[in-house]
């Protein structure tokens, strides 16, 4: 009898979900209890009674053991020091991150790390994204510093809807409708325009007159970019453009242009380096005695990485260079950083290192944020894109570590509030000298030993 009054109970629960569903086909209403009236036979006696079941929630995706992040940087080639140096901050970034507790709003789920090496142009970078996200899976990719190898790889990562957290600065990256591609970090007209605004205000500190002014770039978009956000601020700026030059990427010999350079009689010289053709000019400029007056870096680091300082020798002192990250910047959260990198690599963090640092945080609020506004699927990459556009940081480490005190993102991806700093070689050391509030050292103006006529 109890055997056939259980499965009663069990047959009408059944019927009155499936009535509950069939009622409302799209839309499923979770109910906390359901109440059954069940007729039974006691002692003889006919009795109804009143049973309240609890079915099980329903249960969302499951969740993974961690939520994997690739690293997607050239790790061979001429720009390797960039990218090995991206990694280390990607690594640090995650490090910490599981150290405080991983992704809270998802039960504490920590990160995990997967690499592949991006090469060294557009084609490896593609196929760099199709093997790490056929292989691991990853959530979302750091990357790729480069910014023509960035474009080619968003590609493969829109089309698989993978979050690319970019840390390349041309603007174009994210004016392509791209769909899940953000970059924290500012771009590169931002550079530009921040190398000619820290002149200008260095000459008016010194008394110093400013009219002229050269420029120099590689042929490729981001040299392009970085350059006319230093044409549109110089002209801002009132001053006379008197020799602009691209330059093949793979450069060996910039004598005839710093010869060109000199007869310009520019004021001072912006100059968007990478690695290698930051140390060509440099020697140029040592051999043929015609070192601007001003040399000013905008862009790509390449007169402020410590790699290339190292491999100039005092070729590059008083040579400045815009940062995509400000390693002066005094936050527990970034000397704590500041601390693990040079205790790993001799030397503070780079701008890849920086910027991949900062760039793993900020992923970090946007998965915290999907676990609160979308708890039932908060890995969807269409939720985490929602929730990454609906961040508003004020404070906290991924604030703690970047250049400005906001973080917001607008329609594109990129950060409402971003900012480079400028860091000036001095004693063969690179010291945050600009914005002058932002400084850890006075700036040095003109160049030891030169003038401006």
């Amino acid at each position: 009898m109890h055997k056939k009054i259980l499965y009663m109970m069990i047959s009408i629960l059944v019927i009155a979900s499936m009535g509950l569903v069939g009622c409302q086909p799209q839309v499923v209403e979770v109910t906390k209890e359901v109440q059954v009236e069940v007729t039974r036979v006691v002692e003889g006696e006919v009795q109804t009674v009143v049973i309240t079941a609890t079915p099980e929630a329903p249960k969302g995706v499951e969740l993974p053991k961690s939520i994997v992040i690739g690293v997607l940087e050239p790790l061979t080639g001429q720009d390797a020091v960039f990218g090995e140096e991206a990694k280390i901050g990607v690594e640090l970034a995650i490090k910490h991150i599981n150290e405080s507790g991983g992704i809270k709003s998802l039960g504490g789920i920590p990160l995990e790390m997967v690499v592949e090496d991006a090469g060294s142009d557009a084609d490896s970078a593609r196929l760099g994204a199709e093997s790490i996200i056929s292989k691991h899976h990853p959530l979302a990719i750091m990357g790729l510093y480069i910014s023509r190898m960035t474009m080619a790889a968003s590609e493969v990562t829109d089309r698989e809807k993978v979050i690319l957290m970019a840390d390349a600065l041309v603007p174009a990256i994210t004016q392509m409708g791209r769909q899940y591609v953000f970059r924290p970090g500012p771009d590169a007209s931002v550079h530009g325009a921040s190398a000619v605004k820290f002149v200008m205000e260095a000459a008016k500190e010194k008394g110093i007159t400013v009219d002229t002014i050269a420029m120099v770039n590689e042929d490729s978009a981001f040299g392009r970019a970085v350059i006319l956000g230093a044409n549109n601020e110089a002209i801002n700026q009132g001053l006379t453009i008197v020799y602009q030059k691209e330059y093949p990427w793979d450069i060996t010999d910039a004598t005839t242009i710093v010869n060109e350079i000199a007869k310009s009689g520019a004021d001072f010289l912006v100059h968007c380096p990478y690695f290698n053709d930051a140390i060509v000019y440099a020697k140029a400029f040592a051999e043929t005695g015609k070192t601007p007056p001003y040399v000013a870096g905008a862009g790509a680091c390449g007169y402020s990485d410590p790699g290339s300082i190292k491999a100039m020798g005092n070729l590059s002192e008083g040579f400045s260079n815009t940062y995509s990250y400000n390693p002066a910047k005094k936050t527990p959260q970034n000397e704590k950083f500041v601390s693990e990198f040079k205790q790993k690599m001799g030397y503070i963090p780079t701008e890849g290192a920086g910027m991949n640092y900062y760039d793993v945080w900020v992923l970090k609020e946007g998965l915290e944020k999907a676990g609160e506004m979308f708890p039932d699927d908060p890995l969807n990459p269409d939720h985490i894109r929602a929730a990454l556009l609906a961040l508003d940081l004020t404070s906290g480490p991924a604030v703690e570590s970047y250049p400005s005190d906001h973080i917001q993102f607008d329609g594109k991806g990129d950060n409402k509030y971003s900012k480079a700093v400028i860091l000036q070689v001095q004693g063969g050391e690179p010291k945050v000298v600009w914005p002058f509030e932002d400084a850890e050292a006075e700036f040095i103006f003109p160049l030891p030993g030169k003038t401006i006529k």
